[in-house]
């Protein structure tokens, strides 16, 4: 009688290899919209965690000084060709938060003074724009974690260091002529920091701290000009030589399709390129428009010395952005905020125009309460 002989079989058929990629593939597809939700929450909880910090120095820079750093201050200087022997007045809030936010040790250089291979920088540091020429100033090229977001991700530079948060400057375009352009040292926008000889304190904030913001993010695209593709965002860029903002700011959302500009613009990148600098562009919005709409400014400069438009906060988190308010409190602000008429132009004093946003940027307008939870 013959042995009957069992062949067990090796290993899978192409079939069935085929079948578990196939699953594996659906549950990658299922899983990775997950995980990534999970990672930007992280990194949105961080970012919220950065402003709480600034929120805080605040507080402290308040109570030892009695008044909050202006958006832009420091020293003269004697207008030298290389912006060493000062820092003209420009230097950012940014600066004298150092101490407060465990950066005590950068600070302390800065306000030290040094000298270099081309001589002496004096106490306070260079120009916040330096170098123009000349090596690098070492704190200038640092970029401070707490005013990082990690979902934005800027790229610094050899020169400089970077930010993704921005000084409010309230509901305020700026004007044409001193002293409330955007950046004159006597300005007294209706936000809570002022220009360099106009510093407020708590007691300018008759709204109330809860009812006032004072930082909230701008996204970093990068040092750009250029006419507009077609698919540059409204987030990234500001649209140049748009006069009709200043006084129907609703103007500036014409230059955009949905989330890009309309093709030909000319528009600019120039936030976030220097934490140091305290020009508006470069280290402020204002609350007139909302998070994430186009940004516009009056004029046709290339740099980042605009005299006014609207500088609108904006993010990478999905449907607003952060922001903190001045009694040291964060909270997220939907794209979708009540912005009132913003066919009405800025004024001075008074309750805001632009609806609950417009409120509160405004530290002493006279409204309701207006805290978004």
């Amino acid at each position: 009688m013959k042995k009957q002989v069992s062949i067990a079989r090796q290993g899978f058929t192409l079939v069935e290899l085929l079948v578990v990629i196939a699953i594996i593939g659906i549950l990658v597809g299922l899983l990775l919209p997950a995980v990534q939700a999970a990672r930007e929450a992280a990194r949105r909880m961080q970012c919220q965690n950065n402003l709480k910090q600034i929120g805080l120095a605040l507080h402290n820079y308040e109570s030892a000084n009695k008044k909050f750093p202006s958006r832009r201050g420091g020293t003269v200087g004697t207008n030298d060709a290389a912006r060493r022997s000062g820092n003209f007045r420009r230097v950012s809030g940014f600066v004298p938060l150092l101490a407060y936010i465990e950066q005590s040790p950068l600070y302390n250089r800065i306000q030290s003074g040094e000298t270099d291979a081309n001589g002496a920088i004096p106490p306070g540091g260079p120009a916040g724009w330096y170098p123009g020429s000349g090596p690098a100033y070492y704190p200038w090229t640092v970029s401070i974690p707490a005013y990082q977001c990690p979902s934005d991700n800027p790229i610094a530079n050899a020169s400089h260091g970077t930010n993704c948060y921005a000084f409010s400057m309230g509901d305020w375009a700026g004007a044409t002529a001193n002293p409330n352009r955007f950046n004159d040292n006597g300005l007294n926008d209706r936000g809570p920091f002022g220009g360099f000889t106009v510093r407020k304190g708590f007691s300018a904030m008759s709204d109330g701290t809860s009812n006032t913001i004072g930082l909230s993010e701008r996204v970093y695209q990068g040092n750009v000009r250029r006419a507009s593709t077609g698919a540059d965002e409204v987030r990234k860029f500001v649209a140049m030589d748009q006069a009709a903002v200043l006084t129907n700011p609703g103007a500036c959302l014409a230059t955009a399709l949905g989330q890009y500009y309309v093709p030909g613009i000319q528009v600019k990148a120039r936030f976030g390129l220097l934490w140091t600098d305290g020009q508006a562009e470069r280290v402020a919005f204002n609350t007139i428009l909302g998070p994430n709409k186009p940004s516009c400014v009056i004029d046709a400069n290339v740099n980042a010395d605009s005299i006014g438009g609207v500088l609108n906060a904006s993010s990478y988190h999905t449907g607003g952005v952060n922001a903190v308010y001045m009694d040291g409190s964060v909270h997220f602000i939907s794209d979708n905020v009540d912005t009132g008429n913003t066919s009405v132009g800025p004024f001075q004093s008074g309750k805001s125009p632009y609806g609950v946003w417009g409120a509160l940027g405004s530290a002493s307008g006279g409204e309701a309460s207006t805290t978004i939870e």
